[in-house]
């Protein structure tokens, strides 16, 4: 079975949801039978690289929200995530692009590293004072730490048109299958989980969406075809 989370490094929603997702996943019987994707999904796809402001203010800005309103909000959301033993630092947090960021992710995905690349900048990004917005040399040392090479690392920050097509094909599938936030999981392509839903969610999406999945067709040509199987391999018979 595949789950495919579409996701935003700035969202902490999905820096929660990912928790909740995999408490479900650990408790899934047949969790090693599934096969989780993350696909890029940018809050704010028209941001330019170099346009880094604090989070209280860009939410203020963008939402119309007073300053105690949006502390509030990110009061909330650091006790959401304490309650997933996650870190989250209610102040002093900034805000930019994160286009770089998925086209590592890209990157990361091909070298086999996605998951734990993924997992460094929401740490990164919700839980570390230094910012992942203002300095590539910050993604280097994160990417590195991941397990990917540096000069890699650097040759794809560089090239700003690498895996620019993959984190767009993303978005335009996402919008396709009715995404208009994140986090959103797909699971088969069949159900569409929208939120950082409960962990119980979840795991009645996983049961589900496993226990409907249809049976293997067998094709059958009519006759018996050579095979091997336990008891070894049959040899064709002079």
């Amino acid at each position: 079975m595949r789950v495919e989370i579409w996701s935003d490094i700035a969202c902490p929603w999905c820096y929660v949801g990912k928790a909740r997702f995999e408490k479900a996943l650990r408790d899934f019987p047949y969790r090693d039978e599934v096969e989780v994707v993350h696909r890029s999904f940018e809050l704010d796809p028209g941001r330019a690289k170099g346009d880094v402001q604090p989070v209280i203010t860009m939410l203020t800005k963008k939402y119309g929200m007073s300053a105690a309103q949006a502390e509030a909000g990110e009061d909330n959301l650091g006790a959401q995530a304490a309650a997933e033993g996650l870190d989250y630092r209610t102040r002093g947090r900034d805000h930019g692009s994160t286009f770089d960021m998925h086209r590592l992710l890209h990157f990361a995905k091909e070298q086999g590293r996605q998951e734990q690349l993924l997992d460094l900048l929401y740490r990164a990004n919700f839980a570390e004072e230094r910012s992942v917005f203002d300095d590539d040399e910050r993604l280097v040392e994160l990417a590195v730490a991941a397990g990917l090479e540096a000069e890699a690392v650097r040759t794809v920050l560089a090239d700003a048109d690498a895996y620019a097509d993959d984190v767009r094909a993303d978005a335009r599938e996402a919008a396709q299958l009715g995404a208009s936030g994140v986090p959103f999981f797909v699971l088969d392509r069949t159900y569409g989980i929208s939120g950082a839903q409960p962990a119980e969610v979840f795991a009645q999406a996983l049961a589900q969406a496993y226990g409907e999945r249809p049976p293997l067709k067998t094709v059958d040509g009519g006759e018996g075809a050579d095979a091997c199987g336990p008891d070894g391999c049959a040899v064709p018979q002079q």
